[in-house]
């Protein structure tokens, strides 16, 4: 049987978040919603009281938006993983959510089987991202060559953090990386907050495309 993880919706449409609960609900005992939240507020109250498995953001919501919404939710502590999914393909949207804790970033015009799929890979521990905002991405890091290391001598990484770096552009979580390299979670983090500080980014969705494009990971 698989695992059941539970959900709550953050977005101000409520034709388009009962669209998402019926797909939720179509999922099978995979996802369980818990909640729908019509505001950020609301979002975070929820999610300090059901302490789901993944939350469901929208961007552009009346009172506090989806980045004031996602800060908050990381300073309450919440644990969640958090997806933003929204109509905005905007570089400077996308790159605020990532360097602001999401998880994944994607567009409301998915159909529902690549959500489904989306949304199994990101409880897995993966980073999402649309496959149509990835060039969104590179293009942000790019811009910012005259700051990042060119190269992987240049970026002077450690043996361990380079082991880190590759795991990091395959997707892994933190978790998943202490277990693979047999250390703390608390180590893996040290070494995280290590890795972008020499990259010069800021999320690890960044160091990723980095890794990636100087030969490392899949």
């Amino acid at each position: 049987m698989q695992p059941e993880y539970s959900v709550l919706i953050i977005d101000d449409h409520p034709l388009f978040r009962k669209g998402v609960a019926q797909l939720i609900d179509g999922m099978g005992n995979e996802f369980k919603l818990v909640g729908e939240a019509q505001s950020g507020q609301e979002g975070i109250e929820l999610a300090l009281k059901h302490k789901p498995n993944l939350i469901l953001l929208d961007l552009n919501m009346n009172g506090i938006d989806g980045i004031e919404t996602l800060i908050q939710l990381k300073k309450h502590g919440v644990e969640s993983r958090v997806v933003v999914l929204t109509v905005s393909n905007a570089e400077e949207d996308l790159v605020a959510a990532l360097r602001n804790g999401a998880d994944g970033y994607l567009l409301k015009d998915l159909e529902p089987e690549v959500l489904q799929s989306k949304l199994q890979s990101v409880m897995s521990g993966r980073i999402v991202l649309d496959q149509n905002l990835s060039e969104k991405l590179a293009s942000s890091v790019r811009n910012e060559r005259n700051t990042i290391p060119e190269t992987e001598k240049s970026a002077s990484l450690t043996h361990r953090e380079k082991e880190i770096l590759e795991l990091i552009a395959n997707g892994c979580s933190n978790k998943l990386i202490a277990r693979k390299l047999d250390i703390s979670d608390g180590t893996v983090k040290a070494h995280v907050k290590n890795l972008l500080r020499k990259l010069n980014v800021h999320s690890r969705l960044e160091a990723a495309v980095w890794a990636l494009n100087h030969g490392f990971g899949k």
